[in-house]
């Protein structure tokens, strides 16, 4: 075999679009070689279709990492199809007999990733898979006893201890080949919304400059009051760097070195800071639970779940998703998710607990719309999220926590900005009514121009009623868990 010292190698771009502390971009550089820098859309090996807000971002970020590498000499190589066979057609064009890369941790994907790299690797092709998503990788985390944790405060703990604390890399000066093969066009892929094309109002600016200026724009105007700040759905208070840290377009660890040198220089205090690592490390251990469960990601984590008696309501359901279901905060923020494809953290718990707790409706009908709908749709954190509030994941909220939405809006909206900008027909309602416009009377309701039932909806339920019948079911959950336990 001669010298393959000057053979390229590959650079194989996942969820990690960017230049800026990349594990495997910083690999690939060290070996000297020029570098082919590949993307590869595979829609079955993912596991799962992307949504079509998700979509639309991938469209934009993987335009925006193709500038950066032309801008460097290079570009990127566009494939749609079976990633192991557009790899091995890369390999076989040019003789590159090395690829790079940062694993993927989901179920499906991370097997795919095995079985490539032992594939590759019989034909003389390594493979070098590195952590570029997240502190720890995830199965790195585990308990004095070599178990997955299940509750979130003991993994936090274990996570901080465990991650370390690597200053973060700046984009290396690689060198991308310049005549690399020929790339598909994106505008065939499709990702981009046409006919009609309704991402107007998507949110967010995608690309690694993109999560730069996030991460800036958070650290001047939203870190120093986080932890009240991010409850109130009115206000700028939130990091909004999700889909950047979805895409890979920035690393959890820039992000955590962002904010604990905003307190090292005096900037924060260390609450704001503590604070905004928790919330990263929910995300962690969302990757953590899925790694470990991955059936999570289509039934109850806790299984006696498995048998709540769900209600079929297309109707309810329908009103969930159109903003119509007569309480004011849930259809601000399901009127803000379509518009926008973000929702407010505070207001995404309110609205899911409406759909399973007052509509009782199963919760993969929610966990679907937000995989569809949100730009920042992450399949762990979808899914934990959705079972928290449900009451079925791990070191979940209990199903009898049932938010209130009119109390929940009076406590984080009590000036109304939020439901104002998103439910304008309620708009000149009193702040007094806003939140319950069906108590208001019926002059205060006349002279805001708003009719009950014609410019916006009665509820749907009565939160007294759902109350009673969300309970009822676990009743008969708890019932059928101890039935089926005594006949074991």
């Amino acid at each position: 075999m001669g010298d393959d010292s000057a053979n390229p190698v590959i650079l194989w771009f996942r969820r990690d679009l960017r230049l800026d502390d990349n594990p495997a971009l910083n690999a690939a550089v060290e070996t000297g070689r020029p570098i082919l820098a590949i993307y590869i859309l595979d829609e079955v090996g993912d596991g799962r279709r992307m949504g079509a807000a998700s979509g639309w971002w991938l469209d934009k970020s993987l335009r925006a990492l193709d500038a950066s590498l032309r801008r460097g000499g290079g570009r990127l190589i566009l494939r749609r199809g079976d990633s192991e066979v557009e790899l091995r057609r890369l390999v076989d064009r040019t003789g590159a007999n090395q690829v790079f890369m940062n694993r993927r941790f989901e179920p499906d994907a991370f097997n795919r990733d095995a079985d490539i790299a032992h594939a590759l690797r019989s034909d003389g092709v390594e493979c070098h898979g590195f952590n570029g998503s997240l502190l720890c990788r995830a199965g790195a985390v585990l308990t004095d006893t070599g178990r997955p944790y299940r509750v979130f405060t003991p993994f936090l703990k274990a996570l901080l201890k465990a991650a370390p604390e690597v200053e973060p890399t700046t984009a290396p000066g690689a060198v991308f080949m310049p005549d690399a093969p020929p790339t598909d066009d994106i505008d065939g892929w499709g990702l981009h919304p046409s006919e009609p094309d309704w991402s107007g109002g998507l949110l967010g600016t995608p690309g690694e400059a993109g999560g730069k200026s996030a991460l800036a724009a958070f650290l001047d105007d939203g870190l120093g009051d986080y932890t009240a700040g991010r409850d109130r759905p009115g206000r700028q208070g939130t990091s909004r760097l999700s889909p950047h840290l979805h895409w890979g377009e920035i690393s959890p660890r820039r992000a955590v070195h962002a904010v604990r040198d905003a307190v090292a220089r005096g900037r924060v205090a260390q609450a704001q800071c503590d604070k905004f690592v928790a919330e990263i490390g929910w995300r962690e251990f969302s990757a953590h639970l899925l790694h470990h469960f991955p059936y999570m990601a289509e039934r109850a984590f806790r299984p006696e779940f498995d048998t709540m008696p769900w209600r079929s309501d297309p109707e309810g359901l329908s009103a969930w998703k159109s903003g119509r279901t007569g309480y004011p905060l849930v259809d601000a923020g399901m009127r803000e998710l379509w518009a926008t494809g973000w929702m407010h953290n505070r207001v995404r718990m309110v609205v899911a607990s409406f759909l399973v707790k007052h509509l009782l409706i199963d919760w993969r009908e929610g966990e679907a719309w937000f995989w569809d709908t949100l730009v920042d749709a992450d399949l762990a954190s979808n899914v934990q999220n959705w079972q928290w509030v449900a009451g079925c994941g791990a070191d979940a909220a209990p199903w009898f926590r049932i938010f209130n939405p009119v109390l929940q809006g009076e406590k984080f909206d009590a000036d109304g900005l939020y439901v104002r900008r998103w439910v304008p027909e309620l708009r000149a309602l009193p702040d007094r009514w806003l939140h319950a416009p069906w108590s208001a009377p019926a002059e205060v309701l006349g002279e805001a121009g708003v009719r009950l039932g014609c410019t916006y909806p009665r509820p749907v339920v009565g939160h007294g009623e759902a109350r009673a019948r969300a309970l009822a079911a676990l009743k008969i959950l708890v019932a059928g868990a101890r039935d089926a336990h005594g006949a074991e």
